[in-house]
């Protein structure tokens, strides 16, 4: 198969904080995600990171030995290219939720990572596990690591509270695969799972294009002088159609202008489209996670400004939900995230809940609760009409998942 510079699929890592995610992540692409000046301070993820990784196969061994590695670890011999991935390194942390349901939302399948030094499920586990439902990503793999802390009968009563649990939640069986990221032991059975369970899912190329805004920059250096500028940058992935130099784009529902309150969208064209590892490309497909270049104000950019937003054609985005949103509400039975059990009791008439759209997220108030809720929106969404959002609730100082809604004219 001919090498390709773009990644294909994008894979969360996701799990409970301090579980090695962003370990894991540069075990496999040999790239440390939390780069954030907050991150490095406190040790966990607190934005969505991001990494490449080329998978190889060595035809010489059987079965099959998938690697990372251009020559193979057992045998030695040249391997052969299969494919680019990009994955997704969700935070863990409680506090952070918001953001890892936004992330979900560009996630085409997940490796959920478990301490095997902790008592399975941890809360976020379980919350983590939960949101990857909500979204539809039915494509998993369970990381059971740290295992190099714990003894060979801790670590076997581990794997089965880790099997009982998954099999409890989901219904179906996942590969659990013991490995320690810190010392690189079992990462070939990671790469192995991902090419046998996670495949990359079939896209439409001749859709009108679209992206969600996952992250977005001011690449501008301090002291730039007015021709050294250049435009904002816009990161994330291409869910259907293609991107190319030169294309005009409109983002939805865009900036709120200050006077009047009201959303306004942006228009601009892409100037560069970049893939992961700083490669230029002169057109994106779907998969994977890209940058655009604009010609946009960079202030607009800057700090994640535009996160949560639309990228498309003109005139050919989804609609723009400005006040209200409808949604067929189904709550789950218990709050997940916490670590006493607890009845998600039904939504109530001016409740205020978390709504993820895409990757956006906003406070809806309930106008009409029941089955068919009206939500008054804090902001505006750009949407689908039948996609599906997740909703949260504030239990206890934390928004927690309680359901998800089916987006409704």
């Amino acid at each position: 198969m001919k090498k390709t510079i773009q990644s294909e699929i994008n894979i969360g890592m996701v799990g409970h904080v301090d579980h090695g995610k962003t370990s894991l992540v540069q075990a496999l692409s040999g790239v440390w995600t939390d780069t954030h000046s907050e991150e490095l301070r406190r040790g966990i993820s607190i934005k969505l990171g991001y990494a490449d990784c080329n998978i190889y196969k060595c035809m010489g061994c059987e079965p099959p030995y998938y690697t990372t590695e251009k020559k193979c670890p057992a045998c030695g011999s040249k391997t052969e290219f299969v494919r680019k991935i990009s994955f997704v390194d969700a935070p863990g942390h409680e506090i952070l939720m918001a953001r890892m349901l936004s992330g979900a939302a560009i996630m085409d399948g997940a490796v959920l990572v478990i301490a095997a030094n902790e008592h399975a499920p941890q809360p976020q586990t379980r919350e983590h596990l939960a949101a990857l439902q909500i979204t539809g990503i039915d494509k998993i793999i369970v990381a059971q690591n740290k295992v190099e802390l714990v003894s060979d009968e801790d670590a076997k009563e581990n794997y089965e509270q880790i099997h009982n649990f998954v099999k409890q939640t989901l219904d179906i069986d996942v590969p659990i695969i013991p490995i320690s990221a810190l010392h690189k032991a079992n990462i070939d059975v990671v790469t192995s799972a991902l090419e046998q369970f996670i495949p990359t899912p079939k896209r439409d190329i001749n859709k009108p294009a679209k992206l969600y805004v996952a992250r977005s920059f001011d690449i501008n250096k301090p002291g730039a002088t007015v021709k050294q500028l250049k435009g904002g940058v816009i990161g994330g992935t291409i869910l259907e159609g293609t991107f190319k130099i030169d294309d005009e784009i409109e983002i939805a529902p865009g900036i709120q202008q200050q006077k009047e309150g009201k959303y306004e969208r942006l228009y601009s064209v892409v100037t560069t489209v970049q893939a992961g590892g700083n490669v230029k490309l002169e057109e994106a497909k779907p998969g994977g996670l890209i940058a655009l270049g604009t010609k946009l104000d960079p202030s607009l950019t800057k700090g994640d400004g535009l996160v949560g937003n639309v990228v498309g054609k003109p005139d050919n985005l989804p609609p723009v939900w400005e006040k209200t949103l409808q949604a067929q509400v189904t709550l789950l039975d218990r709050v997940v995230g916490l670590a006493e059990e607890k009845k998600v009791m039904p939504i109530k008439i001016n409740e205020p809940l978390m709504l993820t759209v895409g990757a956006a997220a906003t406070v809806g108030k309930v106008k009409e609760a029941g089955k068919n809720a009206e939500l008054e929106l804090q902001k505006p969404v750009c949407i689908e009409e039948g996609s599906r959002i997740a909703i949260s609730r504030r239990i206890s100082g934390r928004w927690r998942l309680i359901g998800w809604g089916i987006v409704q004219s």
